[in-house]
Formats: structure tokens, C-alpha cells, sequence
């Protein structure tokens, strides 16, 4: 069965155009010009992901995010900010209230398709991966190898499960503490600063592009 997207935005045109892109993805999609209605829908239909826009009328994207992150129906929905605001407190306010990731607008439906069916993709339940490939980078956990345009990068042990982690569910934003814990466990001596550390080691290896920061919350692969 077709996946179930919900699209709260006030923009007509920007809503039609998602619309469009998505039903031709084959996902099903309900769509809303306010928060209100937005929230109403959203519990009426339990979606698997919301795109929200933050600046609304009668109630903000941010409210909206907040009162469904409250519902026991709605706790393991996706929710993906749309915005035209890039300053650093909307982004720290919407995963602050609860949202798996942030767009920044003018929207390029390609890129969207892509990030929503990485976001979706995550639902489908644990299982044990041992070898990642994103476009022209290759991580393979078994022989610890990190290839990048068909040469071998060589990481340290704690570089490469950092990376691993991370690419694992592109797009995904890892707080700086589920990074620790799943790195580096009950290792009480490690700080905040030793991931920047190993993050720009890896940069280094494999790209300043790949990984990307978002400020006062963590970090992400970037597809």
C-alpha cells in the first residue's frame, strides 16, 4: 500500500507543486493550508510523514509539530520542516519540537523526493547492515574499507563506526548524545569535542561535502 504524506502549507502554488511531485512518486498525499487544519488532518488520517511549513496562519508549524509529537497515535510519524527561514533558531526550534529534518526553500522537487524516501525508508525496521554505497563512496563494515572514487581510505577504528553510523540513514540528524552512546558507549572520559575532532578527520578523507553540521544539535550524511 502506497505510503501516506500529509503537506500543511500556506503557499498554494508551493503546496500544488508537491502535491504533483509526490502523487507521481506514487504516495498518497492530503494536504492542508494551516496549522489547524493541518493538526486535524494529521490525526484524522495518521500519516506516515508530514511536510510542515513553520510560518502559518492561526498556528505555527512549530505549535503544530509540538501538539503531535503529544499524541500517542502520531508519535512515530515523520515530520519534515519546510521553510523559507534559514536562521539558526528555527532550525534549533524545529528539532526542538520534534522534527526528523528541515528544508530550507526554494524547494527542488528531485532533491525532496529523494530526502523523503530516505526518511521513509528508516520505518522499515533494524537490520544489520554491513556495507553502504552512496554514489562514489563505498563503507564496507566487514573488511573495515572506506573507498572513495575506487581509492582506499584508510580511518582509524572510531572514525570509521562514526562514519558508518552516519551514513547509515542518510539525511537523518544524530544528536551529539545518541552519537556518543553509540560510538563510544560508556565511555565517560570522551567529550563533545572529540567528535568535531573526528569529524574533521573525516572530511578530511572523504569530503568536506559529505558530512554536514547543524549547529547546536549534530550531525548528517548529506546524499
Amino acid at each position: 500500500m502506497a505510503e501516506k504524506i500529509l503537506i500543511v502549507e500556506d503557499d498554494q502554488d508551493i503546496l500544488d507543486l508537491l502535491e504533483y511531485n509526490l502523487k507521481k512518486e506514487g504516495y498518497r498525499c492530503y494536504s492542508a493550508i494551516n496549522g489547524i487544519d493541518g493538526l486535524s488532518k494529521a490525526i484524522k488520517n495518521i500519516p506516515d510523514l508530514i511536510l510542515l511549513d513553520i510560518m502559518m496562519p492561526e498556528m505555527d508549524g512549530i505549535e503544530v509539530c509540538r501538539q503531535i509529537r503529544s499524541k500517542p497515535d502520531l508519535k512515530d510519524v515523520f515530520i519534515v520542516f519546510l521553510t523559507a527561514r534559514g536562521e539558526e533558531y528555527s532550525e534549533l526550534a524545529g528539532f526542538d519540537a520534534g522534527a526528523d529534518d528541515y528544508i530550507t526553500k526554494p524547494i527542488k522537487p528531485r532533491t525532496l523526493i529523494s530526502r523523503i524516501k530516505a526518511i521513509l525508508s528508516r520505518k522499515k525496521g533494524p537490520k544489520i547492515i554491513d556495507k553502504i554505497q552512496h554514489g562514489d563512496i563505498t563503507i564496507n563494515r566487514d573488511t573495515f574499507q572506506v573507498f572513495v572514487q575506487d581509492k582506499l581510505m584508510v580511518l582509524p577504528k572510531k572514525e570509521f563506526e562514526l562514519l558508518f553510523l552516519l551514513a547509515s540513514k542518510p539525511d537523518k540528524v544524530f544528536r551529539r548524545d545518541s552519537i556518543l552512546s553509540e560510538v563510544w558507549g560508556d565511555d565517560v572520559s570522551v567529550v563533545d569535542r572529540t567528535i568535531d575532532v573526528h569529524i574533521r578527520k573525516i572530511r578530511e578523507k572523504v569530503g568536506e561535502n559529505r558530512i554536514k553540521t547543524v549547529k547546536g544539535v549534530g550531525y548528517k550524511f548529506v546524499l
